[in-house]
């Protein structure tokens, strides 16, 4: 028998809770669920999930800095799941390393939409591997449209396969959602990408979010990490009111 993906619901409403996790269960994950941010972080550390869903109101520890420590242990898909509307706090949350920002009221249809949307994403550690037909009402990962792994320039390498990016032999930590940005327009060099375009890539579903500014929160994060390893780097320009171009000759 397969293993299962596991999932941790964090959430302090016990009803809510019981049907996300009623949901997940019933897509084939293995999931634990954590009323409380301290109890949400000890699980996670030693489970180690596929996937957390994540309310930002909990009776401890804020869920914004859950997210933030997380994002410091594990590369997980992270949903935040929030009564939270405002703009402000959906960017925070994406800023502090969430893969998605839904808000309550939602449908359990919606949030397995979103599921499914991220689960199509490459995956660095489950590639093909025994865990995808567990989640099988969920997802199936979508394999690269082009099947070279190496790509970018001399001093920036990414390796899709290994979902890896060195920037002058160096490894530098991203996100899933900064990894696909990159892998998008690192495979598209010279080319100026349209926001709507990377959401359709990056997202892989109808059920993208609401504003294409998410893409611009998650750039200005990836492009920090790319200048803390290589300062005078430019390889991601922005092109005014259209998107953004991979330039692989300026460093």
């Amino acid at each position: 028998m397969m293993n299962a993906r596991t999932a941790v619901v964090v959430e302090d409403d016990r009803d809510v809770g019981d049907a996300i996790s009623e949901l997940l269960d019933q897509a084939g994950f293995d999931v634990v669920v954590a009323h409380t941010g301290a109890e949400a972080l000890a699980v996670i550390s030693e489970v180690q999930p596929d996937l957390v869903t994540l309310d930002l109101t909990l009776p401890d520890i804020d869920g914004v800095e859950v997210c933030r420590r997380i994002r410091t242990t594990s590369d997980c898909y992270v949903i935040v799941v929030s009564g939270r509307t405002a703009e402000v706090d959906r960017l925070v949350g994406l800023e502090v390393g969430a893969d998605d920002y839904l808000v309550k009221p939602f449908s359990m249809r919606e949030l397995q939409a979103r599921v499914a949307a991220l689960f199509r994403r490459p995956r660095s550690t489950d590639l093909l591997g025994a865990g995808q037909a567990s989640a099988r009402t969920v997802a199936a990962p979508v394999p690269p449209a082009d099947p070279t792994n190496a790509l970018g320039c001399s001093d920036l390498t990414l390796d899709r396969g290994a979902r890896e990016v060195l920037v002058s032999g160096a490894e530098v930590g991203l996100t899933r959602t900064e990894f696909d940005l990159l892998a998008h327009l690192v495979s598209n060099p010279g080319v100026v990408v349209a926001r709507e375009d990377l959401m359709r890539a990056v997202w892989a579903s109808e059920f993208v979010p609401d504003s294409t500014h998410v893409v611009d929160v998650h750039l200005a994060n990836l492009r920090r990490k790319l200048r803390r390893a290589a300062s005078s780097n430019q390889w991601i320009r922005t092109i005014r009111g259209v998107g953004f171009r991979f330039d692989p000759c300026c460093s």
